[in-house]
């Protein structure tokens, strides 16, 4: 754990009061701005200095070799790495003949604000130059959530107290030199110069690079534009080379004058379509963005917030904190998928360049929960780019031996980039968590069009894949030996619970849908018998269980494995980066979530009880090196009535990055635990289940949460929430006349628009006392 960066607690910004230099990678995550196609770094605006330069396009990556010190069958060749390209966010500042630079002269104030509601990142500066000029600077930052391809910036100069000649050098950038790597596996691979020039073109107040990548041979392309007002004897030029281009506007401010640079800029990339094709579509964003001009841009950026937080805001009174960070998240994971439009929404969004770039199970198991409930839009365009690389996981099956599709455990284009075989090869669990995130779209939209277009046949791929994988035993138990399950700690295991009960509810989906769909069962060649042997599987699947000690194992054996010999030594964790996988594979200590994570998600497949006895044992043995942990373990702790113990999880999964609590926030934002704050808000103190398609509520507060209000969408429904210590108000804010039936506390209910229910809650009541965590690992130790 760390202490908190200086971002006072508001309710809806983020905002760093003073540069600390030691500290700008993290601020560069935290206030960076995305729209899921374009993502840019916080860097500040005259580039240096800088903790990691990053200007990123979705899916736009460069391939390298992956090494082995010895190869084996069916291993990964090649990796793919996110590329930072051509950086549009430069605007260099010289007064008189000295940069604006924060490390030099007298930095009377600096101030930046990430402005939740209006998705703008404002900059407000007062410098005083080595040779005594003072200005102000300001300056706003968007990436537009309407127009794609589109980002600009406003930048300002002010003279204070004196006459001074000022040149403004805005500018594109390609091939920025990178930080070092790291020993760390979770960073990134550093790219030299991994962009060659194709094409520029150099206009007076305008530039636009074409560039390639050198390996996978993409090409995007990158133009900026200029609306220049103020100053006097203003002049305009631009100049240019293949991997830059820079406009400079000159000037003289008299004092209280000032001269403002709007920039606009915008990017495109493809790995199939001309050079004359990019360019024109760039060139035409760039018309487009000219004419709504910054005002047009940031009134078009608040009226989409506007409605999104409309349908997607949680109020919490009595914690601040908590309150603005689940803000802070939702706002990230809106941006990391918005406009991804049919591309992956990465573990890290656009925000840095850690995990290389890539896509985990993370999207499908925490982001799109969440997106599903939000921004339904967005969830679905995340599941067509799955189906989409459907036929590389087809190929990945193939190669090992498998029927159906192998989705691979990491990646950028959809080709397996993983060259650790046991959580990566062996993580097959990831194609069930598609499958969960196709079922649930369904499910809470109430939407067919996805599961004809795609979603049956996820589902059918990913049933043969666990129809070859798994094996009926001589008592006609189903078992799937040799997997990996979300506790990367606990390789290569057999019948790992979490991945036995999704691919049970994956084949029984698979099922469902070729019978709603028999006209797509014959297309994709499904007979009855392949479906009844999904549907038996499924019934038969196996849950290892030790009844001297009353648990459930996490897979068959672990409850038998060694302990693990825990120390007071905080500094052991995580325990990937100090201790042999070896002796972490043969011992009972956990990662992350797995049983625990089986219990919620499959929750209906466990007892109370179970559930209680359960959550003691994986407590105290479950050391959260994931950041994917905290928001399950609150959802489990609330359930089960351990609610401050759930309010810390809460909070930790909220603050990972505010408060850097894995001290790697400077390579990018935790989206999956971002996601998973909301999780545990609306889950865990909510209540929300959807077991079994039933939309179902059982709320408890814990003492530092007075009250909590949030808004689901159902069926085409919008659906808010309002909880108390003592009652719980469920209220439909649409124009849809017909009522909503859900369930709360077990007890079936109907809301109209015109007839919301309030009812009245009871005290909850643990089981069992609130389970001890591994030492130097209960949440909030440090915060």
């Amino acid at each position: 754990m760390t202490g908190q960066l200086p971002f006072p607690v508001e309710p809806w910004c983020v905002r760093e009061t003073a540069l600390d230099l030691d500290r700008l990678a993290q601020s560069e995550s935290v206030l960076a701005l995305s729209n899921g196609h374009i993502g840019l770094r916080a860097n500040l605006d005259e580039g240096e200095p800088h903790g990691i330069a990053g200007t990123y396009l979705n899916s736009f990556y460069e391939r390298r070799p992956l090494p082995y010190a010895e190869g084996g069958y069916g291993y990964p060749e090649s990796g793919q790495t996110v590329v930072n390209v051509t950086d549009g966010k430069i605007i260099r500042l010289l007064v008189d003949d000295a940069p604006f630079d924060v490390r030099y002269g007298t930095l009377h104030r600096h101030e930046r604000r990430l402005d939740l509601r209006n998705g703008v990142l404002t900059r407000e500066a007062d410098w005083t130059s080595p040779a005594g000029k003072r200005v102000r600077v300001r300056s706003r930052r968007l990436v537009s959530l309407t127009q794609r391809a589109v980002a600009a910036i406003e930048y300002q100069v002010e003279a204070v107290d004196a006459a001074v000649r000022v040149i403004v050098q805005s500018e594109l950038i390609t091939n920025e030199e990178q930080s070092t790597t790291s020993v760390d596996p979770r960073v990134a691979a550093a790219l030299e110069n991994p962009l060659e020039a194709v094409e520029h073109v150099v206009g007076t107040h305008s530039a636009l690079l074409v560039h390639r990548t050198r390996v996978s041979k993409q090409l995007m392309a990158a133009g900026m534009e200029h609306v220049v007002t103020g100053g006097e004897g203003v002049v305009v030029e631009s100049d240019g080379e293949p991997c830059w281009a820079r406009t400079n506007v000159t000037g003289v401010l008299q004092p209280g004058a000032t001269l403002t640079v709007v920039k606009t800029m915008a990017y495109g990339w493809s790995s199939i379509r001309s050079v004359p094709s990019l360019r024109d579509q760039v060139a035409a964003a760039l018309i487009g963005a000219r004419r709504s001009g910054f005002a047009g841009l940031l009134r078009e950026q608040q009226e989409y917030l506007r409605e999104f937080w409309d349908n997607a805001d949680v109020v919490i009174e009595g914690d601040a904190q908590l309150q603005q960070a689940v803000r802070f998240g939702l706002f990230h994971v809106l941006q990391s998928g918005a406009r991804a439009e049919r591309r992956a929404i990465p573990a890290k969004g656009l925000t840095g360049p850690g995990y290389d770039g890539h896509t985990f199970w993370d999207t499908e198991g925490f982001v799109l929960p969440v997106l599903t409930y939000t921004q339904p839009q967005a969830a679905a365009d995340a599941l067509r780019w799955r189906h989409s690389t459907l036929w590389l996981a087809r190929e990945r099956a193939q190669a090992l031996g498998l029927r159906g599709a192998a989705f691979p455990w990491r990646t950028i284009r959809g080709q397996e980039c993983s060259g650790y075989w046991p959580a990566g090869t062996a993580g097959f669990h990831v194609n069930a968590d598609i499958a969960d995130a196709v079922l649930r779209y369904r499910m809470v939209t109430g939407d067919d069009t996805l599961d004809r277009d795609c979603g049956v046949e996820l589902l059918v791929e990913t049933a043969r894949l666990w129809d070859s994988l798994g094996h009926f035993d001589r008592r006609g138990v189903w078992h799937l030996p040799g997997v990996t399950g979300p506790d990367e700690y606990s390789a290569l295991s057999d019948d790992n619970i979490f991945t036995n009960l999704m691919a049970a509810r994956n084949l029984r989906g698979a099922a469902d849908a070729v019978a709603r769909h028999p006209d797509l069962a014959d297309r994709l060649g499904v007979t009855d018998q392949e479906a009844l042997s999904w549907r038996t599987a499924a019934a038969a699947v196996h849950l290892p269980y030790n009844t001297e000690l009353d648990v459930h194992e996490q897979s068959a054996g672990f409850t038998e494995h060694p302990e693990w010999a825990f120390t007071d030594d905080t500094a052991q964790y995580p325990l990937l980066l100090s201790a042999p996988y070896f002796e972490l594979y043969r011992r009972q200590v956990v990662k992350q979530a797995d049983l625990v994570l089986a219990m919620h998600w499959c929750g209906d497949a466990f007892t109370p009880a179970q559930k209680a006895r359960n959550l003691d044992y994986y407590e105290r043995r479950t050391v959260r090196d994931s950041s994917l942990s905290a928001g399950t373990h609150a959802v489990l702790a609330a359930e089960l009535g351990h609610l401050e113990l759930a309010h810390r999880y809460a909070r930790e999964a909220a603050t990972v990055d505010l408060l850097d609590l894995h001290h790697n926030s400077r390579d990018g934002l935790h989206m999956a635990s971002l996601a998973s704050a909301w999780t545990a808000i609306v889950s865990g103190f909510g209540g929300l289940r959807d077991h079994g398609g039933v939309l179902s509520f059982d709320p408890a507060l814990p003492v530092g949460i007075d009250r909590l209000s949030f808004a689901v969408r159902w069926q085409g429904r919008s659906l808010r929430v309002t909880v108390t210590s003592t009652q719980a108000t469920y209220a439909l804010h649409d124009e849809d006349p017909r009522p909503l039936t859900l369930v709360h506390a077990g007890t079936s209910l109907e809301v109209a628009n015109d007839r919301p229910q309030t009812v009245t809650l009871l005290k909850r009541v643990a089981a069992l006392p609130t389970p001890e965590q591994p030492p130097g690992r209960r949440p909030g130790d440090g915060q």
